[in-house]
């Protein structure tokens, strides 16, 4: 049924990008990394991915000596995270466990449970943990059950043209409005012209609005959460090509009275 999921996952995504309308997700850069199959940065995406283990490892990583590695294990003793250590019953220490993203303790390696971190396996217990991230970040069944939705919707070939940020953009569009560029693919109707006092009002309105209320006035026009962060016309305009929902059509007023 998870799998299913996924594959149902993937096919939205493949929807989004042929029919031009944009999911709104937030998701983080490491799911289109390894959508695209771009290798991770061990360092950049665990940072943006996790920052409290990223720290947590970088503590670790940086400690001089045993008097800090000591120190810190007092601290971590403190959060409840560390326990005493089996040679000296009242100095704590790290076992090599740690929680998964779903918060379930694991064994960083066999019999992790029974070995203390210590001044030579530190950096051994800084690697694991970091390791324990980057594949829990890649998940490579999830992310093949999603390849398979969306390649079942567009050619998974796609995917070796696109960055990672451009298969983002191309999925979710922009999560902020970009005003000029919603101007220019702007059409008014017969009789209207962009010089009109009331279109300026108009558009003095929209400049006032911060991009929470953009968004709003996006989903009440458009009905939908973003808008394509390209059109393949030009530079807008009633005689180039547009893609929905532009170009945004501005219409006179039904009444006689204005």
């Amino acid at each position: 049924a998870e799998e299913q999921l996924f594959h149902f996952f993937g096919q939205l995504l493949g929807i989004a990008i042929r029919a031009d309308v944009p999911l709104p997700l937030d998701l983080l850069p490491s799911f289109w990394k390894t959508l695209v199959g771009e290798p991770l940065d061990p360092d950049v995406d665990l940072q943006e991915a996790d920052i409290l283990t990223y720290n947590y490892v970088k503590k670790f990583e940086n400690i001089h000596d045993e008097t800090e590695l000591e120190a810190l294990c007092a601290e971590i003793a403190s959060q409840h995270l560390a326990t005493e250590s089996p040679d000296c019953p009242n100095k704590p220490c790290c076992k090599f466990t740690y929680l998964t993203m779903t918060g379930e303790e694991v064994e960083l390696c066999p019999r992790g449970r029974h070995i203390p971190v210590g001044w030579e396996n530190k950096d051994v217990y800084a690697t694991a943990i970091r390791s324990l991230r980057m594949r829990e970040l890649q998940t490579p069944e999830c992310m093949t059950a999603v390849r398979a939705g969306l390649g079942s919707i567009i050619p998974l070939q796609l995917l070796t043209t696109l960055t990672p940020l451009e298969m983002e953009l191309r999925t979710c569009g922009l999560p902020y409005i970009n005003l000029e560029f919603l101007k220019a693919h702007t059409m008014y109707q017969v009789g209207l012209m962009e010089t009109d006092q009331h279109i300026e009002f108009f558009w003095s309105a929209l400049e006032m609005f911060t991009q929470e209320e953009l968004c709003k006035f996006i989903k009440f026009a458009c009905n939908q959460e973003r808008i394509p962060f390209t059109c393949p016309c030009k530079d807008g305009g009633p005689d180039t090509a547009h893609a929905p929902p532009y170009p945004m059509k501005i219409a006179p007023p039904d009444g006689a009275a204005g």
